[in-house]
Order: C-alpha cells, then sequence, then structure tokens
C-alpha cells in the first residue's frame, strides 16, 4: 500500500481544513516546497497536493507551486482542485503533475472527464469521489449532488476508471480514524479498484487496517503535521 502524504494549499500556505471547512483552516507551514523536501527527505515518494484556492475558484491556481515541486524533488504528484477545464489539466500535467485529480469535473461534465481519459490514459487520472453521508460533493465540497458514492463510482468505472480518491468528508482532518465500512463496500462491489483511502487516519493500526482491505494508497495529512504518525513510524509501509 502507497503512502502518500497531502499538500493543501491556501494563499501558497501548507494548510489543513476540518471537515472541508475553509472557515476552520489550520496553517502548518507558509513555504511549501520545505514541506515536500522534508517528505522526500524522510523516503516519501509520493505526494498528493491539493490547490484548495483553485478549487474554490474552480480554475488552476497554485500551479507554479506545482511546478517547483516538480522541479525541486523527485517526488510523483498526484494533483487536484479546480481542474475544471481541458487547458486547467493541460496546465497541471505541464507543470509537472505525474496524475491529475477529477471530481467536479467527472460529475458536472462527463463527456470532457471521458474524452481526458481515452487522451491521457487510466494511469495518469484519477477519479476523486469524496462524499458527506455516501452523497458525492464537489467544488472544494462546497457543494453537494445528489449522486450516490457507489453509483458514481461504478459509472466512472464501467468507463474506464482505475484510480479513485475517495474521502469521507466527515471524517477528514477530524484524527477520528477512517471510514472502514465506506472502503470495504467499495472494494467489495469493485474488486479491480484502485482505491486511495482519504480522511480521519490518526494511527499506524489505520494503516493496517486499510492494507487488509486492499486499499491501493493512502492520504495522510493531519496526523503527519501533528505527529500522531511519525515518518519512524510509516517506514515499515515504505
Amino acid at each position: 500500500m502507497r503512502i502518500i502524504p497531502a499538500i493543501d494549499i491556501i494563499n501558497g500556505e501548507c494548510v489543513r481544513l476540518s471537515k472541508g471547512d475553509y472557515n476552520q483552516k489550520t496553517i502548518y507551514n507558509s513555504n511549501v516546497l520545505d514541506v515536500a523536501k522534508n517528505f522526500e527527505d524522510q523516503g516519501i515518494q509520493f505526494l498528493h497536493l491539493v490547490d484548495l484556492d483553485g478549487a474554490k475558484a474552480s480554475k488552476i491556481i497554485n500551479h507554479k507551486i506545482l511546478e517547483q515541486i516538480s522541479n525541486k524533488t523527485n517526488l510523483i504528484i498526484d494533483f487536484g482542485g479546480g481542474l475544471k477545464s481541458e487547458k486547467d489539466i493541460e496546465i497541471a500535467f505541464e507543470s509537472g503533475a505525474t496524475q491529475v485529480t477529477l471530481g467536479s469535473l467527472a460529475l458536472k461534465n462527463p463527456e470532457l472527464f471521458s474524452e481526458t481519459l481515452e487522451k491521457y490514459g487510466s494511469e495518469k487520472i484519477i477519479l476523486g469521489a469524496d462524499a458527506r453521508s455516501e452523497t458525492i460533493a464537489v467544488s472544494g465540497w462546497l457543494e453537494e449532488s445528489e449522486m450516490n458514492i457507489y453509483d458514481f463510482i461504478k459509472e466512472k468505472m464501467k468507463g474506464g476508471i482505475q484510480y479513485v480518491i475517495s474521502t469521507d468528508i466527515d471524517k477528514d482532518g477530524m484524527l477520528e480514524g477512517p471510514s472502514l465500512n465506506l472502503y470495504r463496500k467499495i472494494i467489495s462491489q469493485n474488486p479491480d479498484i484502485k482505491l486511495i483511502a482519504s480522511g480521519g487516519i490518526t494511527s499506524t493500526n489505520d494503516l493496517v487496517q486499510l492494507k487488509s482491505l486492499g486499499c491501493e494508497g493512502t492520504i495522510i495529512g493531519k496526523a503527519l503535521y501533528e505527529n500522531r504518525i511519525t515518518f519512524n513510524d510509516l517506514k515499515p509501509f515504505l
């Protein structure tokens, strides 16, 4: 199971939100590149980079930070937030993203989503399936839909998606443990899925359980920043 630390960006700073609430923001570092370099120094290979400004603005904003990290580290970066157009996606890849995560686009513009998947291939496109009470939420979680998460994932997997990042929004940033039942159900319905779990990871025991469920990766945010999980703890998983 891949360990993927998260960096969320607002105003060029490394932040974490609680339950996706922009009003509940904690700033952990004003230099995002330093955070990324530290991850790499600790043996981390992968990075989940989220442009929260972009998610709110519905267009890519922090691509220069993506470019900096890509140029100055060897981290394999998946990038999301505000990628609503063909041009935004192009900019993300040109700026150094290995993969992009598309959630709002997949829900609201399925035709462009399918075209993007065909253009770049399923190794490069991750479906963002973030939900509150099993219902998909998009646009930086500011907008809720009526789409059930299980139907959403099943539909996109039929269309050729392999990778899915799923966050239980009510767990995100709360350090209360991940949504094991949600992930168990997703994997049981889609045995071929490469599921990346996100939200609520608090301990190495959470990681053990997610691995045993069959998750392909797990995203860790606040637990790392607040030393609930240390890089030393992560060594057996790396």
